[in-house]
C-alpha cells in the first residue's frame, strides 16, 4: 500500500523543502513511491488538515503518515519501518506510554508539575536537537510496545482503518493535545496504538505550560473526564 505524508507547514511550498528540517530530509530521502500532501503557508489547526487527508483518501486508500516540519529522517529506510510496524499495530508512532492516568498533561508526563512517569510505563527511542549527533538522546523504553498514548510529531495509520472506525481529529484541539486526544478515540474502538523504532530527530522539545497549551488541556480535560 502506498504511503501519503500529510505535514502542514508554515513557510511556502519552495521554502518546506529548503527551511524545514523535514523538508530537507525529503529532498534528500523521498523515493517516488511516497506522495507527499503538503499545507504550506499554514494556519489552520492540525485536525483540520489531517482531517482533510482522511477523507481525502475515502477513495483512495493508502497509510497515511501524519508528521511536524521538524523531523530530520536520520532513518535511510523510515518508509520500511512504518510498513512493518503496521503490521503489529494500527496506529504507529515513536514514543509513547503503556499507561494512562486521569489528567495526564501530556504522553510522558503524570502531573501538571511535569513529573515524568514511571520509566517501566514508557515505551521508545527519540534525539532532539538540529544537528546530528542530537543534544539530546532519550531512551524511554523498548520500542515496539502496544501503548495507550502516543506523541503526535509521527502518526501513521491505513486510511481504511480510520475510515471505518469514524476516527478522527478532534478540531476543538489546534496543536496541543490532538494526538492524546486521537489515542483515546482509537483506544475506544479497540484500535492499537504501538511504537515502533524509526531513527529521528525532533527539533521541538514542546512548549507545556504556554497560553495555547493551557487553552489545550483546558479543552482536553472537558473532553476527558477520566
Amino acid at each position: 500500500m502506498k504511503i501519503k505524508l500529510v505535514i502542514a507547514t508554515r513557510e511556502s511550498a519552495s521554502d518546506f523543502f529548503k527551511k524545514t528540517a523535514t523538508g530537507r530530509s525529503l529532498a534528500f530521502n523521498k523515493p517516488k513511491f511516497i506522495d507527499l500532501l503538503l499545507f504550506p503557508s499554514n494556519l489552520k489547526g492540525l485536525p483540520t488538515v489531517y482531517n482533510y487527508a482522511i477523507k481525502e483518501s475515502t477513495n483512495d486508500p493508502c497509510i497515511l503518515v501524519f508528521m511536524h516540519d521538524d523531523l530530520h529522517l536520520l532513518d535511510y529506510f523510515w518508509y520500511d519501518r512504518i510498513n512493518d510496524g503496521l503490521k503489529f499495530f494500527q496506529v504507529l508512532g515513536l514514543v509513547g506510554n503503556k499507561c494512562r492516568a486521569p489528567g495526564q498533561p501530556s504522553w510522558a508526563c503524570k502531573d501538571t508539575s511535569f513529573t515524568w512517569d514511571k520509566t517501566e510505563n514508557l515505551s521508545g527511542v527519540l534525539g532532539h536537537g538540529k544537528q546530528f549527533p542530537p543534544i539530546n538522546f532519550d531512551i524511554f523504553g523498548e520500542s515496539r510496545k502496544q501503548v495507550k498514548l502516543l506523541d503526535g510529531m509521527l502518526l501513521a495509520a491505513e486510511s481504511k482503518t480510520l475510515l471505518e472506525n469514524n476516527i478522527f481529529f478532534d478540531e476543538i484541539f489546534k496543536f496541543h493535545f490532538y494526538d492524546l486526544d486521537f489515542c483515546r478515540q482509537a483506544e475506544l474502538k479497540n484500535i492499537s496504538c504501538g511504537t515502533w523504532d524509526i531513527s529521528l530527530m525532533h527539533e521541538s522539545t514542546g512548549s507545556f505550560g504556554k497560553v495555547d497549551w493551557k487553552d489545550g488541556y483546558k479543552k482536553y480535560l472537558e473532553k476527558w473526564v477520566e
